[in-house]
């Protein structure tokens, strides 16, 4: 994918306010394993909202966060441990709060309540983000969006945006994809999940379940299973159905007959499925021909143009690539994300003038996008039009101050003598 992420915040779709520090005064410890993020994450999230995480054990603590998936404080305390003790006692006597840490989540902002959307306060996270974030393929997460293992807070031009809690089961997907599982054996496997937690909508989003290495546990008190009542569910076991099979020519050949329109659908997820396994297998040439096949069943469609846009960029055909997001968006002018991904691709290919367009395009359509301010911040500077480049910089940093690419759109403001901190706001 051509985007490059940058955390946003969801404050940057509405009005923002400045409020004083929420953990301000505050001096906390985290115990036992957190789910939503690392322990350093945590740590500088707590410092960046006016917090302390001291080292010193003799450090007066009024907050103990454990991990959401500790039965209670007990269990993360190690008896030989003075400062645990020490610290059992100020919960119990109250001069010490104890706090899960999707309650912390959600007093710094980060998970919202049924206002949290008008009060502006969760982060949220494009696809591209994401991937980012936990270090997968972008087409990983779409793939996840597409059969709604992760759920879109909200979507804007067809760009859905997901907040901090799907972090949290996005997280168990990478692990189990980091660790060697196959996309479609994590399709199997979740398959399985759900068929035997019909009682959940989302048995991923359940606390009780976790992740080790590749396989998926079930955590019963002090007991781990399967869901299904054995001990563990086994992703290592290949089944037949996990290898791709040779459909695409018995399709196109039945395409101009008599096929049902049962039958039709039928063709249709079944390309859909084969070009997610050839793209698992990584033979994105497969997969580019079977992109191909089901715009000739299922007719255009602006998403299928950008997948099959996507793949090509990732196989280094940036000529055809561009030609799709072109086709994606003359099928979908609001289709964001093809307008913002065509940007990149002409800007790799020199052709600046026409990237410029391309970005401004996506921000007429979605003035927060933060990553089109980037790019296009970029692409101004390289045609020497700093004044415009500026403006753009200024507004990313409104958007995105905490992104990997801040301290570079800092550094290019400060020989301008302009303050970021007063940089313009725009508004979707």
């Amino acid at each position: 994918m051509p985007l490059r992420p940058m955390p946003l915040p969801a404050s940057s779709l509405t009005e923002t306010t400045t409020t004083p520090p929420r953990l301000a005064g505050e001096q906390l410890v985290f115990l036992g394993k957190l789910t939503g993020m690392t322990r350093q994450e945590a740590c500088a999230l707590v410092r960046e909202h006016g917090g302390v995480v001291p080292s010193a054990e003799d450090a007066t603590i009024t907050l103990v966060v454990i991990g959401d998936n500790q039965p209670d404080l007990a269990s993360v305390l190690q008896a030989d441990k003075p400062t645990h003790q020490r610290l059992a006692e100020e919960v119990a006597a109250g001069r010490t709060q104890l706090l899960r840490e999707s309650q912390l989540w959600q007093l710094l902002g980060l998970v919202g309540d049924e206002n949290a959307e008008q009060q502006g306060v969760q982060r949220l996270y494009t696809p591209a983000m994401l991937a980012e974030l936990l270090s997968v393929p972008v087409a990983a997460i779409r793939r996840w969006h597409r059969r709604g293992t992760l759920v879109a807070s909200r979507s804007v031009r067809r760009l859905p945006y997901f907040d901090f809690a799907e972090v949290a089961v996005a997280r168990h997907l990478a692990s189990l994809h980091s660790a060697g599982c196959s996309l479609t054996v994590i399709d199997r496997k979740l398959t399985e999940l759900n068929h035997s937690m019909p009682e959940m909508a989302r048995p991923l989003c359940d606390p009780s379940v976790v992740v080790s290495g590749r396989q998926l546990i079930l955590r019963r008190g002090d007991d781990l299973s399967e869901p299904g009542g054995q001990l563990l569910i086994d992703f290592d076991k290949p089944t037949e159905s996990d290898e791709p099979t040779e459909v695409l020519l018995s399709v196109v050949e039945g395409l101009p007959g008599e096929e049902a329109p049962g039958e039709i659908l039928s063709t249709i997820e079944q390309l859909q499925l084969e070009a997610l396994k050839w793209e698992d297998q990584g033979e994105l040439s497969l997969a580019v021909e079977a992109y191909r096949t089901l715009l000739m069943a299922a007719g255009p469609k602006a998403e299928i143009h950008f997948a099959l846009a996507d793949l090509l960029y990732r196989m280094g055909d940036l000529a055809a690539a561009r030609e799709r997001f072109f086709v994606a968006i003359e099928l979908d002018e609001e289709y964001v994300e093809a307008r913002a991904s065509l940007g990149c691709v002409l800007a790799e290919s020199g052709e600046l003038e026409l990237a410029v367009a391309a970005f401004e395009g996506a921000l007429s359509f979605h003035a927060d996008y933060a990553d089109v301010h980037y790019h296009l911040a970029n692409a101004l500077d390289r045609l020497k039009k700093n004044s415009e480049a500026e403006f753009h910089w200024r507004t990313f940093l409104a958007l995105a101050p905490e992104s990997p690419w801040a301290e570079m759109a800092r550094e290019r403001l400060e020989p301008l003598g302009m303050p970021h901190e007063q940089a313009p706001m725009t508004h979707a």
